[in-house]
């Protein structure tokens, strides 16, 4: 952000505003923005600014950083962390291991009759991207 000319606008924030003006050209009057849109709007905020997206997009700012908001409760609240012990379990009859990262890629490993293989690796390997 620290970088850019005053009164230069982001392509991708030019692109959302682009989809708003569309959207109120065929909108109804009293209808209500649509989820997706705040949605794109919210995720673009995080990058950019609550301030410089609300202004660009024409939206209240209060009601953007609400969105903003709820996106990263949602975000914060879908993550779980389960523990595994450190040292080698028995031989398992069955298990099923899902890794799934912020983007939405996941990765599902079933175990059926093996010894667990190195879950920390893989999990790291998955994440890293390697």
């Amino acid at each position: 952000m620290g970088g850019r000319k005053r009164g230069e606008v982001p392509a991708r924030l030019l692109r959302l505003e682009q989809r708003f003006v569309a959207w109120r050209k065929r909108r109804k009057p009293g209808e209500r923005i649509p989820e997706r849109l705040w949605m794109a709007a919210a995720r673009l905020a995080a990058d950019y600014g609550v301030n410089q997206t609300a202004s660009v997009l024409t939206l209240d700012y209060y009601s953007l950083k609400k969105h903003v908001d709820q996106q990263i409760a949602g975000t914060a609240s879908t993550a779980q962390f389960v523990e595994l012990p450190s040292t080698p379990l028995a031989p398992l009859s069955e298990c099923v291991i899902e890794f799934e990262d912020g983007t939405g890629a996941s990765m599902r490993v079933h175990l059926k009759g093996t010894d667990v293989p190195d879950l920390v690796a893989l999990g790291r390997s998955f994440w890293s991207g390697e």
